[in-house]
């Protein structure tokens, strides 16, 4: 009797082992068909909040990533769809991407639109069953201002600010991996460096944005890691377009060395960071098709896939 017990058991292990390793998410080996759906995900100061999913089709378990625009903090014209040309690329890798809204107008200031983030990072996770994706794993997706509020929820995903709107249910904000590119990880140094080159529409936005006394400090990923603050380091992929052949940094919003600084403090407070600088890549280069996006996709397919797999 007890060999006869004995045998289906052990089968029944084997199986259910097998089962956790199909259930890991992993991206498609080749392009695969995706569909795109708007949902909305968040109500705040009387407005609904949309976020566009790129599905892809099957049964899955799909890695899920979360997309955050740019747009100076500031900018009502620049919404989910900035990044279309990347959230395809994306889906078509067999990734669900959801691509969010959130409060940016002169109207909102820090830390409105982080604490929307937190959320969205939050309703993601609870919600990715609905998306045949799987909450194991989230990354998060972020562009010049949307590459910091994604900075400031990875960091401190737990900070009763950010995440001050509720969502029913327990679920994390923290992402297991972001992917930055051209972040305003310094915003005091962003600023400066805006003044320098002479582009005044990236100090006024970040003055608007920052107008709580204080905040351009306390807001600050750099100056986070400069005062040696407890916060939570997950693996960052940080792309930022350098000088051409030339020596021309074509990158007025954002400089490299403001990134080079970031990625030595983040790896000497313990963090694991790859920083790529492109040659002559201007700001939004994700937002071109080329040689340079072409080159960023290949670097974050990559990074993506070593997460998926715990390299």
């Amino acid at each position: 009797m007890r060999c006869c017990l004995w045998v289906p058991l052990s089968l029944a292990l084997i199986l259910a082992g097998s089962s956790q390793v199909a259930a890991q998410p992993r991206l498609a080996r080749e392009s695969v068909t995706f569909h795109t759906q708007d949902v909305d995900y968040l109500q705040v100061d009387g407005k609904t909040f949309k976020a566009t999913i790129y599905q892809p089709e099957g049964a899955g378990p799909f890695p899920a990533i979360l997309d955050v625009h740019g747009g100076a903090w500031t900018r009502e014209d620049v919404r989910r769809e900035e990044h279309a040309l990347f959230d395809k690329a994306l889906a078509a890798m067999g990734m669900v991407v959801a691509a969010i809204d959130y409060r940016q107008s002169p109207q909102h200031h820090y830390p409105d639109s982080v604490a929307d983030v937190n959320f969205a990072l939050r309703w993601l996770r609870a919600s990715a069953a609905k998306f045949n994706a799987s909450p194991k794993i989230l990354g998060a997706f972020g562009s010049s201002s949307g590459g910091h509020l994604v900075l400031l929820n990875a960091m401190r995903p737990s900070d009763p600010r950010y995440a001050a709107l509720p969502l029913a249910g327990a679920s994390s904000a923290s992402p297991n991996y972001v992917i930055l590119v051209y972040p305003i990880s310094d915003p005091l140094a962003r600023r400066a460096y805006a003044q320098q080159v002479g582009s005044d529409a990236p100090v006024k936005s970040t003055d608007i944005y920052f107008s709580p006394a204080g905040s351009l400090e306390e807001g600050n990923p750099q100056l986070i890691l400069d005062r040696h603050e407890t916060v939570k380091l997950v693996p960052v992929l940080l792309l930022q377009g350098s000088a051409d052949a030339n020596g021309v940094v074509k990158d007025k919003n954002v400089s490299p060395e403001i990134q080079q600084r970031f990625a030595a403090s983040y790896q000497a407070a313990g963090g694991k960071i790859q920083l790529e600088l492109l040659p002559g890549a201007p700001h939004n280069f994700v937002n071109m098709p080329g040689a340079n996006a072409d080159r960023a996709l290949a670097l974050i397919k990559t990074f993506v896939g070593q997460q998926l797999t715990g390299q």
